[in-house]
């Protein structure tokens, strides 16, 4: 059985569908913090049978969380402090995100602007739909 130790201050991902892991480090720049990051795949879950676990070290205030909501909404976040869980928060849809999905209208004019951040706001919730801000060109999660 492999043994991850636990950590003394910061957070947790946990719930994480398997084999998502690498994606979500990949979509919340957790390459360019400069922290101890684990990664844990196919761990075994009670709940869902397989899943992905990210382990964070002294980075809270470096990750930008409401991008977890958009890309998956049943990751459970546990924060961390004196290697003790002191906080379980469940995460929702944003209202807003900014750099995780791109614009695909070539009309938009981030296509144009190649340094104007991709900013989407959540247009109907019960269907998942965000809208560019800028061209208001519809994407569905």
């Amino acid at each position: 059985m492999l043994n991850v130790g636990k950590i003394e201050r910061g957070i947790v991902l946990d719930h994480i569908k398997a084999g998502c892991g690498m994606s979500i480090y990949r979509d919340l720049g957790l390459d360019k913090l400069d922290c101890c990051v684990a990664i844990i795949q196919n761990a075994r879950s009670g709940k869902i049978g397989r899943k992905d676990i990210i382990k964070i070290e002294d980075a809270m205030s470096d990750i930008d969380l409401n991008a977890l909501g958009y890309i998956d909404p049943d990751i459970t976040i546990n924060v961390v402090e004196n290697g003790e869980i002191v906080e379980k928060r469940r995460i929702q849809l944003p209202k807003r995100i900014t750099g995780v999905i791109k614009c695909h209208n070539p009309r938009c004019i981030t296509s144009i602007e190649q340094e104007l951040p991709h900013v989407f706001e959540l247009s109907d919730e019960e269907h998942k739909i965000y809208r560019c801000i800028y061209c208001e060109e519809a994407y569905k999660r």
